[in-house]
């Protein structure tokens, strides 16, 4: 019998014990539910750029599609970031000079990609494939919200994995068709269930929910 709780132990190192159990059992339930919170997943932190990007000008108002910057989104892992002469192809020399864009000119200059940071960020052990989703009907703004509404992008999906793992259960809610996958503001109320239905069959979806689709 371990010593503690011999009748000799003492109540201050019954105490002890007891306590110590208390804080090893509390201690991973605690981290388990910190990382459920949205505190913990960034979500609606304001992240600032290097240059003060604005998507609803540019997505909104100018009405660029999303696949102009983020050109790997459709046959790669990764939506991808514009290399620095395309940020400057539709912008005059004027505005080029401007204090705003500074970072814009240095990584011309340099060579250098301009360091923008990341807002939607999944864990190192989980694997996805933004080509999988964007081709198969499952739009950019299901994730990423709709970004011609914030004027410093943050995230809004909370990204975990019950959440990922409800769509991959039933995914024909999510489903669009390709000529909107890039559109913001896009209901699913539009289509009827036999729409709905058929693209579920023209994509050829299935429910992938077994640990390897994810975790690689």
């Amino acid at each position: 019998m371990p010593a503690l709780f011999r009748p000799t132990a003492t109540p201050r190192a019954r105490r002890a014990l007891i306590g110590a159990v208390v804080v090893a059992l509390l201690v991973p339930v605690a981290l388990m539910a910190w990382v459920r919170t949205p505190w913990a997943r960034g979500i609606h932190v304001v992240v600032q750029q290097p240059v003060p990007f604005s998507h609803p000008l540019h997505a909104g108002t100018l009405r660029i599609d999303c696949r102009f910057c983020h050109s790997e989104v459709e046959w790669s892992a990764h939506a991808g970031m514009p290399p620095t002469d395309r940020c400057v192809t539709c912008h005059t020399p004027a505005w080029q000079s401007t204090a705003a864009l500074a970072p814009v000119r240095a990584s011309l200059v340099s060579s250098a990609p301009i360091p923008w940071r990341r807002v939607t960020q999944l864990p190192q052990f989980v694997y996805f494939n933004h080509a999988m989703h964007v081709r198969n009907g499952v739009g950019c703004e299901t994730c990423h919200g709709n970004v011609t509404r914030m004027q410093t992008v943050h995230q809004v999906a909370p990204l975990t994995m019950t959440w990922c793992v409800t769509c991959h259960r039933n995914p024909e809610p999510s489903l669009r068709p390709q000529a909107e996958i890039t559109a913001t503001g896009w209901s699913p109320l539009t289509l009827s269930a036999a729409a709905r239905r058929t693209m579920l069959a023209e994509y050829n979806v299935h429910h992938y929910t077994n640990c390897s689709t994810c975790h690689r």
